[in-house]
């Protein structure tokens, strides 16, 4: 592939229908790109699919249209996007491995959609390469059939990155807007501050490029984030007094927003820690982040690449995108997981394929399969590394559900069951495989008072639970102890029981 084979084709200058058919299937993106999305479904299917359990966070997210147990407590900073996308399966079944089928093949198709915009801005090889860099990391994979918002709204992003630059560059490509519009807006569904972290760079390009500059653009930025924020912020106004309440409500729970230099937690993270908080633990395995230095080089490669086929647009506006969606993880909260930084590295993945490719493609003929040897080895190790990490954390998920089974098994038994609550260690998770309420007298999730439970606990069961020797609370004191089987670090882990459980 030449470097100027990246130079966007606009509509006005395509070629007629039958010449574009003269040059064979390997010009289309359909074959390349459907066969990744299927390849990326599949490994889901898989790999992560079976066994693994709902996180503490999927469950909260989950439980709000789940008819299993009572909706658990929705803390500020969360919004409802992952929430409507689960609901069409948790409505009809309560099965989680339903659940991870429907996420699966859907990640999938969101996959191919994302790409499939960019058809007109970059060649086949590039998109399926950025891909599969993308979905061939344990994040990516892991989160794939979770019901979290992050990997939705790397797609939100991508989308909504290309049907820019489409836009931008091709003033007749009405459905690009549309479609810038509608990707703003789903990922604002998603996670309302990463979209708003997602139009700077976009606004900014198109305010200070002169021949992007067009107020249909700007138009349809600010309404796409607006109509994607919309729910959130009426919410703010019905339960937490307003708009600027509920953002310091969030940033309270987050930690504090702040300067906080968060890129040594995230490199601990990459080990396979779905949360790092606080961030403490030894770094043992700095092969698990060797990417991780090295994106910002290859990142910038691409840009080089583009920027010599006079292209540099196409590869420019995703990095910095990309590196917006980044700033507010890496630099203002005390705590890192690794879902955070998806959307950053959906878009870096379109700079590292252009400057990849065209590393092999212009090399010397000579050079050329030497060049393409050492690039197939580089990605196999970097492949190999990350299915190591996500078998690991697969692996404890499969044993966490399994534990969390356990525990409301013997809450059953203990005369813990619907409707009853649960509070204490753990509650969330365990509340909803019970079929109970999660309720908490303090902390962030706090929803009732010690009294409250001691008076809910006279007319319906509470199960009180308590790891690592705590002792009761003062209004459980009198109740029944129960021993409950371990739950990871959870040693030794007690329920205490009130009088109205009856067994």
């Amino acid at each position: 592939m030449q470097s100027a084979r990246l130079a966007p084709v606009p509509r006005r200058q395509r070629r007629p229908r039958q010449a574009r058919a003269r040059r064979g299937p390997a010009a289309s993106p359909l074959p390349w790109l459907a066969g990744l999305a299927a390849a990326f479904t599949v490994l889901q299917l898989v790999l992560v699919v079976p066994g693994t359990g709902l996180g503490w966070d999927e469950t909260v997210y989950v439980s709000q249209v789940s008819p299993h147990a009572p909706a658990a407590f929705f803390s500020a900073p969360r919004a409802r996007g992952i929430t409507l996308l689960v609901a069409p399966v948790t409505e009809l079944t309560t099965s989680t491995d339903a659940l991870r089928v429907y996420l699966a093949v859907l990640s999938g198709c969101a996959l191919f959609l994302a790409l499939w915009v960019w058809r007109r801005l970059l060649p086949a090889p590039v998109l399926a390469l950025a891909g599969a860099l993308f979905a061939g990391l344990w994040i990516t994979l892991f989160y794939g059939p979770q019901a979290m918002p992050n990997l939705w709204v790397a797609y939100g992003a991508l989308f909504a990155t290309g049907c820019f630059l489409r836009a931008v560059l091709d003033r007749t490509d009405r459905r690009a807007l549309l479609g810038l519009g509608a990707g703003l807006a789903f990922a604002a569904l998603m996670r309302p501050s990463d979209a708003l972290w997602l139009t700077l760079p976009l606004a900014a390009a198109a305010l200070f490029v002169r021949d992007w500059r067009r107020p249909a653009v700007l138009a349809v930025l600010v309404l796409g984030v607006a109509a994607g924020c919309a729910e959130w912020v009426a919410e703010a106004y019905l339960r937490y007094g307003g708009l600027a309440a509920r953002l310091q409500r969030a940033s309270e729970i987050q930690g504090g927003m702040g300067w906080h230099l968060a890129f040594d937690d995230h490199l601990r993270a990459l080990e396979g820690r779905s949360l790092c908080r606080p961030c403490d633990v030894p770094w043992r395995h700095p092969v698990t982040a060797a990417w991780w230095f090295l994106l910002p080089l290859i990142a910038a490669g691409g840009l080089l690449v583009a920027a010599r086929a006079r292209q540099l647009a196409v590869a420019l506006v995703p990095a910095l995108a990309g590196l917006s969606l980044a700033v507010p993880y890496l630099v203002t909260i005390d705590y890192a997981a690794p879902r955070f930084l998806l959307p950053a590295y959906a878009l870096l993945a379109v700079p590292v394929a252009v400057c990849v490719v065209c590393l092999v493609a212009d090399a010397r003929r000579k050079l050329r399969p030497v060049v393409a040897a050492v690039v197939v080895l580089a990605l196999a190790g970097h492949a190999a590394v990350q299915f190591a990490v996500l078998d690991g954390l697969v692996s404890r998920s499969r044993s966490t559900r399994e534990a969390v089974g356990r525990i409301a098994a013997e809450l059953r038994g203990e005369g813990v069951r619907p409707p009853c609550v649960v509070t204490g260690a753990e509650a969330v998770r365990i509340a909803y495989r019970a079929g109970c309420a999660s309720r908490q007298a303090g902390g962030h999730d706090g929803s009732i008072t010690r009294a409250g439970l001691a008076r809910v606990g006279q007319v319906r069961p509470v199960a009180v639970l308590v790891a690592g020797g705590g002792s009761a609370p003062p209004y459980a004191r009198g109740w029944r102890a129960v021993d409950l089987p371990p739950l990871g670090g959870l040693r030794p882990f007690r329920a205490y029981v009130s009088p109205s459980a009856r067994r």
